[in-house]
């Protein structure tokens, strides 16, 4: 499900489950939680295999949760997500291909995002009768300002490359995501930390995210598939 490669300034982390457009179980959020936490590099470079950046959470496990589970399952993501956002190293997401749901959730999580031209974005939760609860509530509203959070959370409506650095979502649309990993790489390792944790800085985080595993479990009790 998780391919890690080591470099010396970058550990690439590629999200390698293709047939099911990189979705993530939660094995392989709980691997891609200790996949960044492992990272000495300065840098990790998050991408997927084939062509999707990652669906979200696997449908077949979402199905199968009740209301005590789904919010147990909730904050496994938050936990994860958490990891992505307050590591030491910079996490850079290349985007190519989709991006739904918890993906996009795991790319609001890293702290650059960058996608290719053939990128698109959805938070398509809102369509099975769910919403993105691994902390995306608050880091999209964060990215791209209260009404684009807005459209995009209760539209489910699915946007192209150019329209999400637009927004905000993204800062960079290029064929060459990897290219941006290694220009942050090449900067000085202790003031990337330090950036980090003065650009990531949210205090309102844990009540959002408790409100959200709640919320996420108390849908999940309706049975909505």
């Amino acid at each position: 499900m998780l391919a890690v490669t080591d470099e010396d300034r970058v550990r690439v982390v590629t999200l390698d489950r293709p047939d099911r457009r990189n979705a993530l179980t939660p094995t392989g959020l709980d691997d891609l939680r200790d996949a960044v936490r492992g990272a000495d590099q300065p840098v990790v470079y998050v991408h997927g295999a084939g062509e999707a950046f990652c669906a979200g959470a696997d449908l077949d496990t979402v199905r199968s949760l009740d209301r005590k589970d789904g919010e147990a399952f909730a904050r496994r993501g938050q936990r994860t997500m958490n990891a992505v956002a307050d590591t030491d190293s910079v996490v850079v997401a290349g985007v190519d291909g989709a991006a739904r749901g918890g993906g996009v959730e795991l790319a609001l999580a890293c702290d650059v995002r960058v996608c290719t031209p053939d990128a698109t974005f959805a938070e398509t939760g809102v369509t099975l009768g769910l919403f993105g609860a691994w902390g995306g509530t608050r880091r999209l509203e964060r990215a791209v300002g209260a009404t684009h959070a807005a459209d995009l959370s209760l539209s489910g409506r699915t946007v192209d490359a150019e329209t999400a650095r637009e927004m905000g979502l993204v800062s960079r649309v290029t064929s060459e995501p990897r290219a941006v990993a290694d220009e942050v790489a090449g900067n000085d390792e202790t003031a990337l930390a330090a950036l980090k944790r003065l650009l990531g800085a949210d205090a309102d985080r844990e009540e959002t995210e408790r409100q959200e595993a709640a919320a996420f479990g108390d849908l999940l009790a309706r049975d909505p598939f």
